[in-house]
């Protein structure tokens, strides 16, 4: 138990450049506040951080009165960790900051920057590292656990991207880990998640991207889905693999270019971003119109900062989430009977299950090169993902979640599944993430940097 803090408060305040906020003061409920408004949760104290001195000083804090500590990048994990009870919340909102060098092909982010942060100062150099598929995800904690989305097959993860990070151990040292200063810990932020320390600058190779992208969107019903899987499946075989490829159990949006009848309706729909002309990509979707015969499309030249949010409604701030996740080597057909039973008994209009496919760039990298989660073989991420405004939607998707997933497990690749598509961070859970070997190394750097696990609200690792 944490002993009363409110008169340490006040001293604190003054060893620290940012600002700190107790349950009293106005802000308090803004700063806690996280993504997944089923998460509502109350620190002692909240330090919004304007650099490695002011990390380094909470983490002493926090040590010093027994405090659950907590880190807030972005805000965005279905998990809610950002927030303790009666914790202290370490938040990096203030350190958004984008400094791209050009010629090097790098760019210097702060810890509490988002993807759109990261992208709108990328592009302005037609350059861009991968990225997630939601634009207000912080770039912490999809760094840490991995990172995919419409870059992967042309330039792996967001992990594989990193050259250095800046970071607060749990002893207060502030370092610089990289292939050359700390490899060890190097290796272990590059898939091993927040167990480390905070880091406050990450360090990012990018590529070239030019600014304006091919989009498609193409739509299936519900009761055609096993057809548009096994369809989609075959497509996904042949289609070039530096290509962006989701497929989503999604409803239909409610937008113009939606047929009125088809407007809400449950289905089954892909995403494809082409990086090329506009010419190579109606080559490269011909098979869709031509064989798939989905309900509806929008194919159409996006600027790339726009398609990076193309999702962002699928996640407002504050709604209520779940989610559950397996690899799958293959769309099997025993995988899609499973997933067309399981997509038409959602509630909730806004629950979907992304597939992300992983190949191309991102088996290219070797297995223990970094501490991903997952083996770098050609498969597929599936995800399963209650979204809903109320409790009770909610509770009754979340039932849906755990009966899909327990559906496909038996299909799944390994007992892993991508540590980011956790909400219930069970032991057993992570080290089947990562594997025997990987998690015992993992554990053995955890012992060296963090030995009394203060870093613990996480996929958490414990120290060996």
């Amino acid at each position: 138990m944490a002993r009363a803090i409110d008169s340490d408060v006040a001293a604190f305040r003054g060893q620290v450049a940012g600002t700190v906020l107790s349950p009293e003061d106005p802000g308090y409920d803004a700063a806690r506040s996280v993504w997944n408004g089923d998460i509502d949760r109350r620190p002692a104290a909240i330090v919004q951080v304007t650099g490695p001195a002011d990390v380094a000083a909470a983490v002493q804090f926090g040590r010093d009165h027994d405090l659950e500590i907590s880190v807030r990048g972005g805000g965005h994990s279905f998990a809610g960790y950002a927030a303790a009870d009666q914790g202290l919340m370490i938040d990096l909102s203030r350190l958004r900051a984008v400094r791209v060098d050009p010629a090097a092909r790098r760019a210097v982010c702060g810890g509490g920057a988002t993807w759109a942060d990261v992208d709108g100062a990328t592009q302005a150099h037609a350059l861009a590292v991968p990225g997630g598929t939601v634009s207000h995800t912080g770039i912490g904690g999809l760094t840490l656990g991995g990172g995919f989305g419409w870059l992967t097959g042309r330039a792996g993860l967001t992990c594989d991207n990193l050259v250095a990070a800046e970071v607060v151990t749990a002893d207060g040292r502030v370092l610089r880990a990289s292939a050359g200063e700390h490899p060890d810990l190097f290796w272990a932020l590059r898939g091993g998640g927040g167990n480390f320390g905070v880091v406050t600058a990450f360090e990012y190779r990018l590529h070239e991207v030019d600014p304006m992208v091919q989009m498609g969107l193409f739509f299936w019903g519900h009761e055609r889905a096993a057809e548009a899987l096994r369809f989609l499946r075959d497509f996904a075989r042949a289609m070039p693999q530096d290509m962006g490829f989701l497929i989503v159990g999604v409803n239909a949006p409610d937008a113009p270019f939606v047929p009125e009848e088809h407007r809400l309706a449950p289905g089954c729909a892909v995403f494809i971003c082409g990086f090329g002309s506009q010419e190579e990509y109606e080559r490269a979707i011909q098979p869709i119109r031509a064989d798939g015969r989905p309900l509806f499309e929008l194919v159409t030249p996006i600027p790339y900062t726009d398609f990076q949010k193309v999702l962002d409604e699928s996640a407002p701030w504050g709604i209520r989430g779940y989610e559950k996740a397996v690899y799958v080597d293959d769309l099997s057909d025993d995988v899609i009977a499973v997933t067309a039973e399981h997509l038409p008994r959602k509630q909730s209009p806004m629950s979907f299950f992304p597939v992300q496919r992983l190949n191309g760039a991102f088996g290219r990298v070797g297995e223990d090169e970094t501490a991903f989660g997952g083996a770098r073989t050609d498969c597929y991420a599936f995800s399963i993902a209650a979204i809903a405004p109320t409790p009770e939607a909610l509770q009754a998707d979340r039932a849906w979640v755990r009966s899909f997933w327990e559906a496909l497990r038996p299909y799944a690749k390994g007992a892993g599944s991508y540590v980011n598509f956790m909400t219930e961070y069970e032991e057993d859970r992570v080290r089947a993430a990562y594997g025997r070997a990987k998690y015992e190394r993992l554990a053995a750097i955890k012992a060296t940097y963090d030995p009394d696990n203060v870093f613990h609200l996480n996929a958490n690792i414990r120290p060996a």
